[in-house]
């Protein structure tokens, strides 16, 4: 009976100093944006949040505004850093389109955006050594118009 006693003890201590089978990604977060510019122009721009969490290998990304005692959730997907495929999901919970994303390095992601209507998106996001800024960029190619976009976050 003490052999099986301290084999759960143990086993209980080595579960609770193991790492983590994912570590927090450097983005988690909430995210406040600052400034946003397309083809390096600054825009006027409505207040928008970003709460990025995490579970497991998934990462979901909600982009609200704030309205009076609430914030709405304008956008939202969760997605593994695989490449593998998620669906956008409007306010309405309706399908808005497709992402994809991978890590390409520490505190760096690139990802694709595709949906009926929209020209596809090719982007980045980039965390600040620091961990106080998130930056996106991308680039759209509409009616043979390219278009670069940056959004400026900071961490709240």
């Amino acid at each position: 009976m003490k052999h099986v006693a301290r084999a759960i003890v143990l086993s209980i201590g080595l579960a609770a100093a193991a790492p983590p089978l994912w570590a927090a990604e450097p983005l988690v977060g909430l995210w406040r944006l600052q400034r946003q510019e397309v083809n390096g122009t600054p825009t006027e721009f409505q207040p928008l949040t970003l709460q990025i969490s995490q579970n497991g290998d998934r990462l979901r990304f909600a982009f609200s505004v704030p309205m009076p005692d609430i914030y709405f959730v304008t956008i939202s997907y969760t997605l593994r850093l695989d490449g593998s495929s998620a669906d956008i999901m409007d306010g309405t919970n309706q399908k808005a389109g497709t992402i994809q994303m991978t890590r390409s390095g520490p505190g760096q992601y690139q990802l694709t955006m595709k949906g009926p209507n929209k020209p596809d998106t090719q982007g980045k996001i980039a965390i600040s050594a620091d961990g106080k800024t998130l930056t996106v960029e991308s680039d759209a190619t509409q009616s043979g118009r390219t278009a670069h976009s940056k959004q400026i976050f900071a961490r709240n």
